[in-house]
Formats: structure tokens, sequence, C-alpha cells
């Protein structure tokens, strides 16, 4: 053997040319996953904001609502609130004469009472009704900043809670 056939080949091999065609997959494949990760993003975003319909608007579109469940506010009226064995019942108002009769499960927070503004979790009892059935009642103060703030709070007939 003579001593050029032992000797490797050291000399710069230029890379092979990549096709355009594999390039562009590459970038299509990449650009649909930025969509799906995209889409996917915005409606876990959407589907996880909680709006809430005040009564003047449930009213206006009550035929299209049915029994979806909603959050539903308004302003509780005065004399109307009964303690029921499975919670409260009362009305909910919102301008003019709009009214809806709202019956509540479970136990109204701390701070509930009338002339308050409320926003109640629930849906209608059946497609027509405008009967409210809540699950929860969600009121603006916790009972810690009440404590804390004692003469910022007052309901608008002027009681201090």
């Amino acid at each position: 053997m003579s001593s050029a056939e032992s000797t490797p080949d050291l000399s710069p091999v230029s890379p092979p040319k990549s096709s355009s065609r594999g390039r562009w997959r590459s970038i299509g494949v990449l650009a649909v996953l930025a969509l799906a990760i995209l889409a996917l993003l915005s409606q876990g975003l959407l589907h996880s904001l909680n709006y809430f319909e005040t009564v003047d608007q449930v009213l206006a579109k009550r035929a299209s609502l049915g029994t979806e469940v909603i959050r539903l506010e308004g302003v509780v009226k005065p004399g109307t609130i009964t303690r029921t064995s499975s919670g409260a019942s009362f009305v909910v108002t919102g301008s003019g004469d709009h009214q809806v009769y709202v019956v509540a499960h479970g136990s109204p927070p701390q701070l509930f009472q009338a002339n308050i503004p409320v926003v109640v979790v629930g849906h209608f009892t059946t497609a027509t009704s405008l009967t409210f059935d809540g699950t929860q009642i969600l009121v603006k103060h916790t009972a810690s900043y009440i404590a804390a703030h004692p003469a910022r709070v007052k309901a608008p007939n002027g009681s201090v809670r």
C-alpha cells in the first residue's frame, strides 16, 4: 500500500444544498402550531372571563337566554327579603320598574341586605319565567374590609355595615 492511499483526504467538503421545499414545510408546521396555541389561549381567556348581566339587559333578551346559567346584577329591593330554610328569596331591581324575583339557595353573605347591589349566579327556572334560581350571591365588600373601614361602606339607605 502506498503512502498516498493511507492518508485520508482532509479537504473541506461543502454541505449538501437543502431543498427549499423542506424549509417551507418546516415554516408551515411552525405557523400551524403557533396558530393552534394562539387559538387555545384566546378561547381559554374568553371563557374564563365572568361577565354579569343587569336586570334591564336580562329582561331585554329574556327569550334568548332560556335557562342558561348567568350572573344577574341588580339592587336588592327593600322589604322583599325572606329567609328560607334553603337560603333567601328577594327581588332585584334594575332601572324603572324592571325587577326579577330571586330564590337563592345557600347562606347569603354576611353583608347581604336590602338596598345594596348584588350579583346572583344562577338561571331562570323556565324559559319564560321571571323567577331566577340562584346558587350564589355576591356582594362588593367583605366583613374584614368593613371592620377595618367602618365609615366607608354605607348602603344607599344610609345604614353603615
